[in-house]
């Protein structure tokens, strides 16, 4: 009997941690590229891919708060020549976006509307960026800010099985840029992304 109770207990309770908790894993595309090239001379390229975990806290009335960690890597070079003399070359990165957002869900059973907004913090990761000459000596590095701060807005469909998919469209719009080299090469303030989450 005190064994059945236990289990009893212990399923009531996860039952209840469910509703309130939830984790899973976000993945999407990118919209817009991460990346303003000015110059024909620019090339980039924004892996069409994001990825990483995400949790959130239900709360009553239809709301939660949602906090999320999510990858996206990149590829950027540039090449100028000046009279023979200049190149100009950009590699590879990577950027960690932390969004923390309040969400409201529409009522309903099995699909439920919602929408989201908060803020984000992005930090870039082996940004390298130099201008040298052909002798191979650096001449000045780009203007540099490895972490920005972002306001957050994004709509989407919860539908609700066994676990949760959620389709959502998300706009993001930073406060600053994490470089802008030579008015050359910038990264973009705007930034749209699809993603669909699935959480348990």
């Amino acid at each position: 009997m005190k064994t059945k109770t236990a289990v009893l207990f212990l399923l009531i309770s996860a039952s209840g941690w469910a509703q309130l908790f939830s984790a899973g894993i976000k993945a999407g595309l990118p919209l817009t590229d991460f990346i303003n090239t000015v110059s024909s001379q620019s090339v980039s390229t924004t892996n069409r891919y994001l990825i990483g975990p995400t949790v959130e806290v239900h709360l009553p009335f239809g709301l939660g708060i949602e906090v999320d960690a999510i990858y996206r890597h990149f590829n950027y070079q540039n090449v100028i020549v000046s009279g023979g003399t200049a190149l100009f070359e950009l590699n590879k990165a990577g950027a960690w976006e932390f969004p923390a957002l309040v969400k409201y869900r529409f009522p309903g059973k099995l699909v439920r509307p919602y929408v989201d907004a908060g803020v984000a913090w992005d930090h870039i990761t082996g940004l390298a960026s130099t201008v040298s000459s052909v002798t191979g000596i650096p001449a000045f590095p780009g203007e540099q800010n490895s972490t920005t701060m972002g306001a957050v807005v994004g709509a989407g469909l919860d539908l609700h099985f066994i676990i949760h998919v959620m389709p959502e469209i998300r706009y993001t719009r930073w406060t600053s840029q994490h470089f802008n080299i030579s008015n050359v090469l910038a990264s973009n303030q705007d930034q749209a992304e699809f993603m669909v989450g699935i959480t348990f």
